[in-house]
């Protein structure tokens, strides 16, 4: 729990916190640490404070950082345990599916950035990916100043627009391709 009026900051708080994780092997070399946006929500502190958080745990080289990829446990060079698909991909993906089975209704707006944000835990400029990759597949619109949109049935991907909603959402549904081959084209 933090001590929010004590003595110590908030970050080093958070960061002897996720210092413990690593001691006690919940986090393990390689690992991914939260990200901004999941420190933010998880301790309900700033987004300077996230990264003041990061940069201490650097200072003590607990923690190194691949640009665009993340903060992780350990030192450069450890082999770093990523995710077997983008995250924005996989984001992507869950709002298509939402989308297919009814839950995001055509001309009604998304949820909004700072919600996709808070529910997955990353920065705004992944959940921007997302959206855009939707919006490059026809699945949403944007409007300047307003919002994005669920596109009409008639512009969503070429195999998803006469689909009825009984069909399998285990698969990529951005295309009509497997992901492996959504993969390669990404």
């Amino acid at each position: 729990m933090l001590e929010r009026g004590g003595p110590v900051p908030l970050y080093i708080q958070v960061a002897e916190m996720i210092e413990e994780q690593i001691v006690n092997g919940e986090l393990l070399p390689g690992e991914a640490v939260l990200s901004e946006a999941a420190m933010e929500a998880e301790f309900d502190i700033a987004r300077t404070t996230a990264r003041n958080v990061a940069r201490e745990l650097r200072r003590r080289r607990l923690v190194h950082t691949v640009q665009g990829e993340g903060t992780f446990v350990g030192p450069a060079g450890v082999p770093l345990q990523r995710r077997s698909r983008a995250i924005y991909l996989q984001i992507a993906d869950e709002i298509a599916v939402r989308i297919r089975r009814g839950e995001l209704r055509p001309h009604r707006a998304i949820p909004s950035e700072t919600s996709l944000m808070q529910r997955y835990g990353v920065a705004r400029v992944t959940v921007r990916r997302a959206v855009t990759h939707l919006r490059e597949h026809g699945w949403v619109f944007t409007v300047p100043y307003r919002g994005t949109y669920v596109s009409a049935r008639e512009d969503w991907p070429v195999g998803y627009q006469q689909q009825s909603n009984s069909g399998s959402d285990t698969h990529s549904v951005i295309g009509p391709w497997s992901v492996a081959q959504q993969d390669a084209f990404v």
